[in-house]
């Protein structure tokens, strides 16, 4: 299997590098954009794995990212984590509604961050097996064939009246 592309979007250079570099260590595929639009126009591009995302940036929030994403046919169906500072139980709460599914405030550990994604892309693989498996088959079904009810002594059916 080839390596998991991850999508890492953040403004700030010094939190993209460290996030490439970890990513990197551990085998995957990185993809970089320095702010909202950017990323979003690369994982339109690149149809990534995963997504890591920042919310306060330029151009884009990470709302407004996640927000397109979920509502794009092609992309929906991509996990994403926010990175964030912003710690609020409501800032939180936004983003669940939006459909993200891991939510990790800075500062943070990379490696916490790394075993968060790798579960987020087991449980994805896992969910898209149990998808594939449900398709309908291209087998034929055999139809029931209805048998006549049996004729009442004597009678036919066009001959038969309600009482």
């Amino acid at each position: 299997m080839p390596p998991a592309t991850v999508l890492v979007v953040d403004d700030d250079p010094v939190i993209l590098k460290l996030l490439e570099v970890n990513f990197e260590m551990e085998g995957f595929q990185v993809v970089r954009a320095a702010d909202g639009a950017e990323g979003l126009e690369r994982a339109r591009e690149v149809l990534p794995d995963i997504v890591v995302l920042d919310v306060m940036m330029p151009r884009m929030t990470g709302y407004e990212v996640a927000k397109a994403l979920r509502e794009d046919g092609h992309t929906a169906h991509i996990p994403i984590i926010f990175v964030t500072a912003r710690a609020q139980s409501s800032d939180v709460e936004k983003g669940m509604e939006l459909g993200v599914e891991d939510y990790v405030t800075k500062p943070f550990d990379p490696l916490e961050l790394i075993d968060r994604v790798n579960n987020l892309l087991a449980r994805s693989r896992a969910a898209r097996a149990d998808t594939e498996s449900e398709e309908p088959s291209n087998e034929p079904v055999a139809e029931p064939v209805e048998e006549p009810p049996p004729a009442a002594s004597g009678l036919d059916a066009d001959s038969a009246t309600a009482s």
